[in-house]
């Protein structure tokens, strides 16, 4: 049977640079962040992840393990507990020496309306989808400094851009994500540390295709799609990997989208 989560077989391009590179993926046990930690270590590059669910990561620390330079690291941690996140982030850099890849990515999309919003639920939404990314740029950015090299890629959504209201919270958390890398990107641009935006459109993971997916759903995104096909997590990690090689070196405090061209 045909995985309707795979993308068509393409070649695509490796990057010498992200050889023996080391990279700091959150979120990294499923869905888009899986298909970057598969991309990464495809090119050989060191990775480690971070997610909360243990059972898809040692899943895909084992698929990947037989053909990888670079076996890569899991460690099960909450995102939402800052303490562990960045005590996980200085065991990678210990044992990877030195972080110059951070992939933030981890985030949840659970669909909500306005109504039902309660100062407890905003609170989590913000927490699950914006929060983290600061907090692990807190971790990397002084050994990037010190290294005068760096990439943060930060992981956004059209979904604001998009004006799509079934999941507020969510959309406005991800609006924040623009704030951070603008911001950011000046701070560390002086110590060559680079913070660029990658906005996925609709893309086709277990988690979309299982969860949300629905015949009028795919119907109404293609329609507003240039590309009338689905997207795919290995094809949008490849602008994550440009952006972490040498070859994006002049791009920083930029929205990168790979949507198909829907917005």
């Amino acid at each position: 049977m045909t995985d309707p989560t795979a993308a068509p077989d393409t070649t695509y391009a490796s990057y010498p640079s992200l050889v023996n590179r080391t990279v700091l993926i959150t979120g990294g046990a499923d869905g888009i962040g899986a298909g970057i930690v598969e991309q990464f270590v495809a090119q050989g590059s060191k990775v480690a992840f971070i997610d909360i669910q243990a059972d898809k990561g040692n899943a895909l620390v084992e698929r990947l393990s037989a053909d990888a330079a670079h076996v890569p690291l899991f460690f099960e941690v909450d995102l939402l507990d800052i303490p562990a996140t960045q005590a996980a982030i200085a065991s990678a850099s210990e044992q990877l020496g030195g972080i110059t890849v951070l992939v933030n990515n981890a985030a949840s999309d659970d669909r909500h309306t306005w109504q039902e919003m309660t100062p407890e639920y905003w609170d989590e939404r913000l927490n699950v989808n914006l929060r983290h990314y600061f907090f692990a740029i807190q971790s990397v950015a002084p050994g990037m400094i010190e290294a005068q090299n760096g990439s943060i890629v930060n992981i956004g959504s059209s979904s604001y851009m998009m004006q799509e209201d079934f999941f507020p919270g969510y959309a406005i958390a991800k609006s924040g994500v623009e704030g951070i890398t603008r911001t950011l990107a000046r701070t560390f641009g002086p110590d060559n540390v680079r913070v660029n935006t990658v906005l996925p459109g609709w893309v086709a993971t277990d988690r979309q295709l299982t969860k949300w997916w629905s015949p009028e759903g795919e119907e109404g995104t293609l329609h507003d799609q240039a590309i009338k096909r689905r997207i795919y997590a290995a094809e949008f990690a490849q602008m994550v990997l440009f952006l972490a090689a040498d070859d994006g070196g002049a791009c920083t405090a930029q929205d990168f989208l790979v949507d198909g061209g829907r917005r």
